[in-house]
């Protein structure tokens, strides 16, 4: 499987069978630069900001899929589950939907906006997982502390950090470097490209590495 970072909290997870889902597709606007053209045979809407749910950036006429439940697209399974977008239990920015999708035999988890501190009953609910997604730019989210903090509990085998500044974004967030510091520099990759490839023989279960997608895009 392939997964392609967008910019942002957007992913595009493409199969080996040419299956394609897209994450929260995002407005230029908000975040300060454009979204590559894509298309997909699916979009998942973590939440309702323009940051997030601009589905009309992706062609393809994807089915879109922004509520609770059991999804199936075209072999690719899609389950949903809630969470809070803050730490006072949605009250202050609503709620957050994680998604995971089960791709080539691989355990993916988008975290979406989560802004609730780790806690059992998420941990538990998505897990296991193999490639955690997870936001830690804060402000909006959690942060880096509580970013390591999930990652720890959940034990994926790759984590790839997402919704931080880039040099081109405007968003008044935390840069990656503030999470990658609370890992061993020998658990962290910096690749080339916005793409990665992987395999269900890529995971041991044993160890976590750090994937920052596109080095390019840091200050």
């Amino acid at each position: 499987m392939k997964i392609q970072w967008l910019g942002h909290s957007s992913f595009k997870l493409e199969e080996s069978t040419g299956t394609s889902i897209v994450t929260d597709p995002f407005e230029e606007s908000v975040v300060g630069f454009a979204m590559p053209k894509v298309n997909a045979n699916a979009v998942t809407i973590s939440h309702k900001h323009s940051d997030h749910n601009l589905v009309s950036k992706v062609g393809g006429n994807p089915i879109v899929i922004d509520e609770l439940g059991g999804f199936e697209v075209e072999g690719i399974h899609i389950q949903s589950f809630q969470s809070y977008h803050d730490h006072h239990m949605g009250t202050k920015r609503g709620d957050n939907l994680i998604f995971k999708f089960r791709m080539d035999g691989v355990e993916v988890c988008h975290l979406g906006d989560i802004g609730e501190e780790c806690n059992i009953r998420v941990v538990e609910t998505i897990m296991p997982v193999n490639i955690l997604l997870i936001p830690v730019g804060g402000k909006y989210t959690i942060d880096a502390v509580e970013a390591k903090e999930y990652v720890d509990k959940i034990m994926p085998d790759i984590v790839i950090p997402m919704h931080y500044r880039t040099k081109d974004s405007i968003m008044d967030i935390d840069k990656v470097s503030d999470f990658i510091d609370l890992f061993p520099e020998e658990d962290v990759v910096y690749a080339d490209s916005d793409t990665v490839e992987f395999d269900r023989a890529d995971f041991d279960g044993e160890s976590t590495k750090v994937i920052v997608l596109d080095k390019v895009q840091l200050d």
